[in-house]
């Protein structure tokens, strides 16, 4: 591509020149926030040169063996590193085809035993913020391209969801837990598996976590906050959750929301918001959640 710096590409010459194709691009915006592609005069997607190059770098990791949720929001300059280091020859590659494998098969219990074998050798907090984020995408591109079925799929969610409630279950009680954090998801979003990983990590930061599942009324959401006396009020959104939707209900929950408690949100549903409404604290990535915690217990109260 000899494309100019500062030069605009509408979306069909982008998937032309990566090799990425329209609905990829789009997803990944959705997902990982790049790339971010601006609006021409007749609000269709138009992309800077530089994010074209960015892509095309991505592209070629891809080819010798990258997964894109390793290496969609790194820099230039490091995927240029990548390049210079061969494929990927990691053990998650390897753990992921096996789980795919296993969920053909349709086995929970093969599956379960997979996933309890990479916990044992991780443990619980690496667990969750390193092996489940690759394997989550892995389940899901492979559902999109049509590799697995839905029920396969949602047999994968079941297996880790319950896993994770057994690992939370088996956390020694804290007496004095804080802080209080409210957890639950908007109306419209169904995913509860991003709201138990965010779950099980806010427990391990030592939080008192009450938990109401998933869609939430607004108004429900600050019943719940304030007769539970919450310090903070933690939302989850996953990639099917449009941004657009997302930014305009959490300005409404933020104006409905008592000042004093803290509103944070987190997932792939959020990441394309390039300016989140004031009094929202944005979690990204997911290890953040712990880093939270400990910055809201140095914080002033």
């Amino acid at each position: 591509m000899n494309a100019p710096i500062g030069a605009m590409l509408p979306i069909g010459t982008v998937e032309r020149e990566t090799g990425l194709s329209k609905d990829v691009l789009r997803v990944w915006e959705r997902r990982y926030g790049f790339p971010r592609p601006e609006r021409d005069s007749n609000g269709d997607r138009a992309y800077p040169a530089q994010q074209v190059r960015r892509l095309q770098l991505i592209r070629r990791l891809m080819d010798a063996g990258h997964r894109p949720g390793k290496i969609v929001r790194l820099p230039e300059s490091r995927l240029r590193q990548l390049l210079g280091n061969g494929p990927q020859t990691d053990s998650e590659q390897g753990n992921a085809d096996d789980l795919l494998a296993l969920l053909h098969e349709g086995e929970p219990a093969a599956v379960e035993r997979l996933l309890k074998q990479r916990l044992a050798m991780q443990g619980l907090r690496a667990f969750v913020t390193e092996t489940l984020p690759d394997m989550n995408e892995r389940v899901g591109e492979a559902w999109m391209n049509g590799a697995i079925s839905v029920f396969e799929e949602h047999l994968y969610s079941e297996v880790v969801q319950t896993l994770l409630r057994q690992a939370l279950q088996n956390l020694p009680t804290q007496v004095t837990a804080t802080p209080r954090v409210v957890l639950t998801t908007l109306p419209g979003e169904q995913h509860g598996l991003g709201l138990l990983m965010v779950h099980t990590l806010l427990a391990l930061a030592g939080a008192d976590v009450r938990s109401f599942g998933v869609q939430m009324p607004l108004t429900e959401i600050v019943t719940a906050a304030t007769r539970q006396k919450a310090d903070i009020v933690a939302l989850s959104f996953s990639a099917a959750f449009h941004a657009g939707a997302a930014k305009e209900s959490l300005t409404s929950l933020r104006e409905l929301l008592p000042s004093e408690i803290q509103l944070w949100v987190g997932g792939a549903g959020v990441r394309p918001i390039r300016h989140m409404p004031p009094g929202i604290q944005q979690i990204q990535p997911l290890e953040q959640v712990t880093r939270q915690i400990q910055a809201w217990h140095a914080g002033p109260r």
